[in-house]
């Protein structure tokens, strides 16, 4: 039974992985891809990426202010996505396709990569929420042996390809609302 509810439990965080990371990856790959050809300024999309990470740093102090652990929030990295896709867009000479097609891959399988980096360096925000506010887990809930095989059927390859796959289709998105603000600016 101990087993069968750890089993349960190890795929649900990872189920929650691979979520988090195709929301992170979408909302920056709209995010960016629309200000970067809005200003058609490479190094905005990067802007745009740690005005949000102010953003979560400051609901992480929220959190732990109300007495929540420092962990129960996790900073997800989109900074190095973001230079990827402000790479992409500069090296091709602010070439909107080649900012879709390239930026949004890059920026899909590299925010797997680096939030898998961000997870390894922290406690595991769920197991976290698991245990809060109590001091210790009930009996159905304890693992039988806690860090084994934490990272081992990792979910990072599963995100990095549904990402690459899905943020192309979000970038040209984050494209579309640029001509939509550029219509809409030109009607008033």
């Amino acid at each position: 039974r101990n087993a069968g509810d750890y089993i349960f439990y190890t795929d649900w965080m990872w189920t929650s992985y691979v979520i988090f990371t195709l929301s992170q990856s979408l909302m920056l790959a709209v995010g960016a891809a629309y200000y970067l050809t809005f200003t058609g300024v490479p190094g905005t999309a990067t802007y745009y990426a740690l005005i949000m990470t102010v953003y979560t740093w400051i609901a992480k102090g929220a959190w732990f202010s109300l007495g929540y652990p420092y962990s129960f929030v996790v900073v997800p990295m989109w900074i190095p996505s973001a230079i990827l896709m402000d790479l992409a867009y500069w090296a091709t000479k602010r070439n909107k396709h080649s900012l879709i097609l390239i930026g949004g891959v890059l920026c899909g399988m590299s925010m797997s990569l680096f939030n898998m980096i961000n997870l390894i360096t922290i406690d595991d925000p769920l197991e976290t929420a698991f245990k809060y506010p109590r001091t210790t887990l009930p009996p159905y809930m304890t693992p039988i042996e806690p860090q084994v095989g934490k990272f081992y059927d990792s979910p990072v390859a599963l995100g990095a390809g549904a990402s690459a796959v899905l943020t192309v289709t979000m970038t040209a998105l984050g494209c579309k609302l640029t001509t939509w603000t550029y219509r809409w600016m030109a009607a008033l």
